[in-house]
């Protein structure tokens, strides 16, 4: 029987968050901590419906797992963590990335991760097994979780009709990138490719999931630009006309320290950090 897979979506991020089991135990990927950043009001509505939901099917949680550091939304691992257990886990270059914003929040130390993940990895869950792949191109240590027929992606990938991640973050690279999706579009074609996110166009809702078969003929940044030198000025290109994600700097703070918060300063209040001009 293969693992069983509920997504959750967080319509103010546009993140799909996981529970995936097996056996009577559970992991969480990507989980969602709510941020209101005009209030600077937290939020663990959705972190507390999965919560509901593994509570109602006696699951046993026995990983966090990240695909990235997120820039995007806060990450709830932490809060996972202390609730239920768990192990937070994500890939072990998450050390560069740490490198590359030390200068910026030195003050929080080492990732606190409970495990960095090589490429080929294999995580027991249930009765199955999570393998981890190194697809790094949106930031260094990006990976996926292969389990069974599914594969989570991150934001390797999205639905066909979107698209291809940026990668002018920090430790981006669009050549990596490319590189990973087609090590992603050379498994099986029936394999489900589960999105971190989806920007749906006017006129359909958020879907979690496509095939690798459907990605290979519909993705439009890939048709446009299926050759490697070709996708890569095009995917810069586009880099050079987002704007910064809202949420970019409590986000890589945060999940820099695996969805830990700043510790409350003498006055009993928590702040974040908003760095000028560092870019």
């Amino acid at each position: 029987m293969a693992v069983d897979i509920e997504p959750f979506f967080d319509p103010d991020t546009s993140t799909f968050s996981y529970l995936v089991s097996d056996a009577g135990e559970c992991a969480v990927i990507d989980p969602v901590l709510g941020y209101d950043p005009r209030a600077g009001r937290l939020s663990t509505a959705q972190a507390e419906a999965i919560v509901a939901r593994i509570a109602a099917r006696g699951l046993a949680p026995r990983w966090l797992l990240e695909t990235h550091v997120h820039a995007d939304h806060l990450s709830a691992a932490a809060w996972f963590e202390a609730r239920l257990g768990g192990t937070i886990a994500i890939g072990e270059r998450v050390v560069e990335v740490l490198r590359l914003f030390e200068r910026l929040f030195a003050h929080e130390g080492t990732a606190p991760f409970g495990r960095l993940l090589a490429d080929g990895e294999r995580l027991a869950l249930g009765e199955a097994a999570i393998e981890v792949l190194h697809t790094p191109g949106h930031t260094p240590a990006c990976v996926s979780y292969r389990v069974d027929d599914a594969v989570f992606v991150g934001d390797a990938l999205f639905m066909p009709d979107v698209g291809t991640a940026r990668c002018d973050f920090p430790g981006g690279d669009a050549r990596a990138l490319y590189r990973s999706m087609q090590r992603l579009l050379a498994l099986p074609a029936d394999t489900r490719l589960h999105f971190c996110h989806d920007y749906p166009p006017s006129g359909r809702g958020p879907s979690a999931w496509a095939t690798v078969a459907a990605e290979r003929a519909g993705n439009v940044d890939l048709r446009a630009a299926p050759a490697e030198d070709a996708f890569v000025a095009c995917r810069k290109a586009a880099d050079r006309g987002l704007s910064v994600p809202a949420l970019l700097w409590p986000a890589v703070q945060v999940n820099l320290c695996a969805g830990r918060l700043p510790p409350a300063e003498a006055n009993g209040v928590r702040y974040l950090k908003v760095p000028l001009d560092a870019f």
